[in-house]
């Protein structure tokens, strides 16, 4: 009988799994499959993210090995940053690069991983049905809902770490199965919260929810806390040692970022509103519905088999609903705070917010650890999958039923799994973001520097910019990573600005300035010793403000203005409640420049401000304001100078 078991066991987590190869094959091809294949890497696949994924890996493979294992010192420069801040994976980016180095060239893991996870959704999917329904078919039909999960067709070579969902089925089955045989040490949840950790922390708070769920309901009917509580202690110290190695607790690279919690929170119309990153749309049926702000991040489409689905087990469970409450009431309490956190104090339903609670300043602090809390949200997301499924498979010929419920789904969401299939296929022939540096400077540049000092701010196209250092082996300051330090970088970048202020450069690294102010305030002193200038994109959508030592001289291409004495004025691109671009909103016939000495010297006894062969008379010249210079003209309207190279007269 045991041999039987574990027979149907195998079956069943093999063919799940071969369902979900089958299903990232049809999406993806096998492209991403070779390991000499980065285009889908650097070109951006459906967005930017997987080109930091990348980078991060690039950086970490060329860097001396040292400890902990998952830092480089090539990003956030000097002090170094772990790559699971670069999300690429850090405990497969450790075990993979004694492998790249043997094979030498290009290799990226992504492919295979995001593979491995399809193959793993689909088995721990068939396991989990397995225990809500008999036989092979219905669990194997229930996997295949599993396998082509939108929220996991969402992240997949997207968030490509997160793409780890079968975490989240793994710890629910392992739960189920020891809440069946009255254990509480299951050997299962303890090695995925390890795992976890090595793959992406945010799945840390999911599997370790089921886990307190699992450890607090034996304890609470068994009367016995100090083995759970021991069980519970041995696996967290195991989790943090490795989280250690991997350069998790490294350093203090806890802060950075884009936004606060409660900017990327759920929905409340999540379950149904079937529209992805850019737009892709996972319904045949369904419309689109509003989202506010970070919604989008906080995707969590259930399909439209699963919500028809959902009313049907509800009706078939209403007279033992109240039972499952008693016997799992602390997975349904985890459930009912990761769904608070996920929707978080910024309520928001459909376009609108309906509510922005109060909360301290250091609770939004704490919960900023998971800025994403949306995410948070995916243990309930599968446990309604399952619930749907467990509904159909009581019904009389519940194999049709599932059967059908499978097909449903797979026709509802087949839109965003042919877009993603077109977009990888697309991927492999062109950039789906190309760079935006096509100048010769660039071209010039390469080879010739050991570091990338982004002196202020977050650099243009930051994410080719760090291929493009990875690439000539430099090392870089410049903010890609998700999590870093910002006060140091804050201080790096300080000695960084009062070194150029003292004269002093160093001929190994180029300087980057977000800003043309900051870059004409600092730029005078080392003008004679660096090429100094503007380089632009293309389309001129992105610039840079470069000092290159040792170019001087050198003459690029037009997309490239040198810092000399016909470097145009161009206004402060500032904007608040009474500045437009530079111009003053009230009367729109005062502009103002970030004060540099470039800036006073052009602007020092002239009369007239010349843009397109026009003569604007200069009024008056205000520097009361530190930093500014604020300009009035004699012009109707000052806004006709936005964006226009300016000349004094």
């Amino acid at each position: 009988m045991l041999n039987h078991k574990l027979s149907r066991k195998a079956q069943l987590f093999l063919l799940g799994a071969l369902l979900g190869v089958a299903i990232f094959l049809l999406v993806y091809g096998t492209a991403p499959l070779n390991v000499a294949n980065d285009a889908f890497c650097r070109g951006g696949y459906i967005e930017k993210d997987i080109q930091q994924h990348y980078a991060g890996w690039l950086f970490y493979k060329r860097s001396a090995i040292g400890w902990p294992l998952g830092v480089t010192d090539a990003v956030n420069y000097p002090g170094g940053v772990s790559v699971a801040y670069t999300d690429s994976i850090p405990l497969l980016a450790a075990l993979c690069r004694p492998l790249a180095a043997a094979l030498g060239g290009t290799f990226q893991y992504f492919g295979w991983f995001t593979l491995v996870c399809f193959a793993l959704q689909g088995g721990f999917g068939a396991l989990l049905c397995s225990l809500f329904a008999g036989g092979l078919f219905s669990p194997l039909a229930g996997s295949l809902v599993f396998a082509a999960s939108p929220v996991l067709i969402e992240r997949a070579f997207r968030h490509t770490s997160l793409g780890a969902q079968w975490l989240v089925l793994a710890a629910l089955y392992c739960y189920f199965v020891c809440k069946r045989q009255g254990l509480y040490a299951s050997r299962g949840l303890f090695l995925l919260n390890v795992l976890a950790v090595g793959i992406h922390p945010y799945f840390l708070s999911m599997t370790y929810a089921v886990t307190l769920a699992l450890l607090l309901e034996y304890a609470v009917q068994k009367r016995q806390w100090l083995r759970p509580a021991v069980y519970l202690g041995s696996n967290m110290v195991c989790t943090a040692t490795l989280g250690w190695a991997l350069g998790l607790l490294y350093g203090t690279a806890t802060s950075g970022g884009q936004a606060l919690y409660g900017y990327f929170a759920m929905n409340l119309n999540a379950l149904w509103n079937p529209v992805g990153v850019n737009g892709v749309l996972y319904s045949r049926l369904l419309p689109a519905q509003n989202q506010v702000g970070g919604n989008y991040d906080a995707f969590a489409y259930l399909g439209l088999g699963v919500l028809a689905a959902l009313p049907v087990a509800l009706v078939l469970a209403r007279r033992r609903l109240a039972g499952y409450l008693r016997r799992h009431w602390a997975l349904c309490l985890c459930c009912v705070v990761l769904t608070a956190f996920a929707v978080s104090n910024v309520i928001t339903a459909n376009g609108v917010t309906l509510a922005t609670l109060p909360l301290p300043a250091s609770f939004i602090k704490l919960f900023s650890v998971f800025r994403s809390g949306g995410r948070l949200f995916w243990p309930v997301y599968y446990l309604l999958v399952l619930a749907a499924f467990t509904g159909l498979a009581r019904l009389p010929q519940a194999a049709v039923w599932v059967a059908m419920f499978a097909m449903v789904q797979l026709w509802d969401v087949s839109p965003a799994l042919i877009q993603r299939h077109d977009a990888m296929r697309n991927a492999q022939t062109a950039d789906a973001f190309p760079t935006e540096m096509q100048s010769s400077f660039w071209q010039t540049a390469s080879g010739r520097y050991a570091h990338l000092e982004s002196v202020e701010g977050m650099q243009a196209d930051s994410l080719h910019l760090a291929l493009w250092a990875a690439d000539n082996d430099m090392t870089t300051n410049d903010p890609f990573a998700a999590r870093y330090d910002e006060t140091a970088l804050a201080a790096e970048r300080q000695t960084a600005l009062d070194a150029l202020e003292n004269g002093d450069l160093q001929n190994d690294t180029l300087y980057l300035f977000a800003t043309e102010g900051a870059f004409l305030q600092a730029v005078e002193p080392v003008k004679d010793a660096a090429w100094c200038g503007r380089v632009t994109s293309t389309d001129g959508t992105a610039s840079w403000y470069v000092i290159a030592p040792g170019l001087q001289g050198k003459t690029f291409d037009a997309l490239c203005t040198p810092y000399d004495e016909n470097y145009p004025l161009r206004l402060a691109d500032y904007t608040d409640a009474l500045w437009n671009r530079g111009v003053l909103d009230s009367t729109k016939k005062t502009v103002c420049f970030m004060d540099s000495p470039f800036a006073r010297a052009k602007l020092d006894g002239a009369a007239y401000l010349c843009a397109r062969g026009r003569e604007y008379p200069i009024l008056a010249v205000d520097d009361h304001d530190a930093g500014w210079l604020m300009v009035t003209l004699e012009i109707d309207d000052a806004t006709i100078l936005w964006n226009e190279e300016l000349t004094t007269k």
